[in-house]
């Protein structure tokens, strides 16, 4: 559920401006919106602070964190691993500049640039050239060369010249201005040095947790930094805005009451700029870690769509897995986890654990218990097989059942996206133009069957056609030109319906992918064999389950995000309500 707000107009003055974010930091209900552009040397300083703790602990991110050995503020600690960080930077640079100078000498020879030099005040000038035969074969007669070498990549040669502009037109390689003992023995010292750099970062992986207990201290003193900068002031006073939950607006006004605070609270100007709060049960928020995982959130006007969403996941999460083994499995971790870390989340614990009895049931209405048959025919397991859902059963009628069953999974998911969509746009007459919908979804349905299954499609489907397409064409668009609206709608039918039919079909990528992975088990049922059959069969389902789990993300996911939120007029378009709080 969405729960309502209150827009919120806070007046105080200004001598009172320190005590009243406090107590709205305590209070902890007020999401706050920026008058102005919150700017100010606190923030630009916080904000600093916290990208220098941000790149530090990136240093340290992948370290395993080791015993302290001293003790350092992680302030400090912030401060040195940035110095490492430049100076193993500055190192880097000089290092890569010495290995490219030091590839001249392991091409042309360690050649001693003092000694070319000693030739150049002696009016000898020594140039090295590379070229090919051709070009070789073209130079000057009375050019004095020497080749040094003759190989696949060309001719390695050098010009002796006496005077220092005498040059060929081949491509010349510069000897560096160093000497090939001292660059090697530099080079040995800049790794030495970026050896104990590297050392010295792996003990102060050891801080990273203090480092991020700065940064989240941090970030509170940024966020109240940010809403300090972003009131409005008028002489005497400063305000400040924001959204408040309904049922938190006494709390509030008592607050102010009892601060001398003036206030206005009144239902918000745009709604569509209202933080969304979800408030939902227990068993229904459950399903709020897969929206976390996703980064969707609704609009302050939109749905909250989280017991349809749960509700249609976990059978879709049931039908794609399709193994009741692999489903014990998920189950046994699952508890193994909730047991082992009683300190993390509890909901996503209750949401692997209706996602993982599902996949059992799913799975055993199948027959399918680790993609093998052997198993599924013990008397057991028969009891609970459904004939015409048996992964193992090839016969058409079965094939032909499973089809129709997606299809009517899909039908009925759209309509009811549809139906909600229409109830939320009551009492407008728009409403109509949904239920014209869900009749177009049916006779779309009808279609389906027809083309893909070869069944008839029954009288009535038609009408279903004409009247849910009436109904769109006249409502969808209803305003005070009717003709206007009536064809405007009816221009976009044709593809909507055509559309439609694309989303009812698409369902039947649920049986596709379960019945691939029964088929993927089975297979390497039957390649294990031999003493290595144990490590075969651990590894290959392993691998099945993990790509089982991708499936989810993409097909399961999908059909809710995409599909179902298209037809319910779903876009996803909000920001969470965040509160200022300590």
């Amino acid at each position: 559920m969405i729960v309502k707000m209150k827009q919120v107009t806070l007046l105080a003055s200004q001598r009172e401006r320190a005590n009243a974010l406090k107590e709205l930091r305590r209070l902890g209900v007020l999401h706050v919106t920026a008058i102005k552009t919150p700017t100010s040397e606190e923030v630009y300083s916080h904000q600093n602070q916290i990208a220098d703790i941000e790149r530090a602990l990136a240093m340290v991110s992948e370290l395993p964190a080791t015993a302290q050995s001293e003790q350092m503020e992680p302030s400090d600690v912030v401060v040195r691993l940035l110095e490492i960080a430049q100076k193993k930077e500055t190192l880097n640079n000089e290092l890569i500049e010495k290995n490219e100078a030091y590839s001249w000498f392991e091409n042309w020879g360690h050649t001693s640039y003092g000694d070319l030099m000693h030739l150049e005040k002696a009016g000898i000038h020594l140039r090295f050239y590379k070229t090919d035969a051709k070009s070789f074969a073209q130079l000057p007669q009375e050019k004095e060369v020497i080749v040094l070498e003759r190989g696949k990549e060309g001719i390695k040669l050098v010009l002796i010249g006496r005077t220092a502009e005498e040059t060929l037109p081949l491509s010349e390689y510069r000897m560096p201005a160093y000497e090939s003992a001292g660059l090697e023995l530099r080079r040995d010292e800049i790794k030495q040095e970026l050896r104990i750099l590297d050392d010295e970062v792996n003990k102060l992986a050891a801080y990273r947790a203090d480092m991020e207990s700065l940064k989240k201290k941090l970030l509170k003193q940024l966020e109240y930094a940010v809403v300090a900068a972003g009131m409005g002031s008028e002489k005497e006073f400063v305000y400040l805005q924001g959204f408040c939950p309904v049922d938190q607006v006494e709390t509030m006004k008592i607050s102010a009451d009892e601060h001398g605070w003036g206030y206005l609270i009144a239902d918000p100007d745009d709604p569509a700029a209202a933080p969304t709060l979800l408030r939902n049960n227990k068993l229904i928020r459950i399903i709020q870690p897969m929206f976390d995982l996703l980064g969707t959130f609704p609009g302050y006007l939109e749905n909250d769509i989280s017991p349809v969403f749960l509700l249609f996941f976990s059978l879709f999460y049931a039908i794609i897995i399709g193994d009741a083994g692999y489903g014990v499995l998920f189950l046994l971790i699952t508890l193994w986890v909730s047991r082992k870390y009683k300190k993390i989340p509890r909901e996503p614990i209750f949401l692997f654990l209706v996602l993982s009895i599902g996949t059992i049931i799913w799975g055993a209405m199948t027959g399918t218990w680790f993609g093998s048959k052997a198993i599924s025919e013990l008397p057991f397991f028969k009891l609970f097989i459904i004939d015409k859902m048996y992964s193992f059963n090839a016969s058409e009628e079965s094939l032909n059942f499973m089809i129709k069953f997606t299809f009517i999974l899909g039908t009925v998911h759209l309509s009811i996206a549809r139906l909600w969509a229409g109830a939320k746009k009551l009492p407008s007459i728009t409403a109509l133009a949904e239920v014209g919908w869900v009749l177009i979804l049916w006779c779309v349905f009808f279609v389906a069957n027809q083309l893909i299954l070869g069944e008839t499609m029954p009288p009535f489907a038609i009408y279903l056609l004409i009247v849910g397409g009436a109904m769109v064409s006249l409502f969808a668009n209803f305003q005070k030109n009717v003709l206007k609206g009536f064809l405007i709608s009816l221009a976009n039918l044709p593809l909507s319906v055509i559309g439609s039919f694309g989303d009812i079909v698409s369902y039947i990528r649920l049986f596709a992918v379960s019945i691939a992975g029964v088929t993927v088990a089975s297979s390497f049922n039957d390649m294990a064999h031999g003493i290595v059959a144990p490590l075969v069969l651990v590894l290959a389902h392993a691998l099945n389950m993990v790509l089982g789990m991708m499936s989810v993300l993409v097909h399961g996911v999908r059909l809710n995000i995409l599909e179902f939120s298209t037809h319910l007029g779903q876009e996803w378009s909000g920001k969470a309500y965040k509160p200022f709080k300590e």
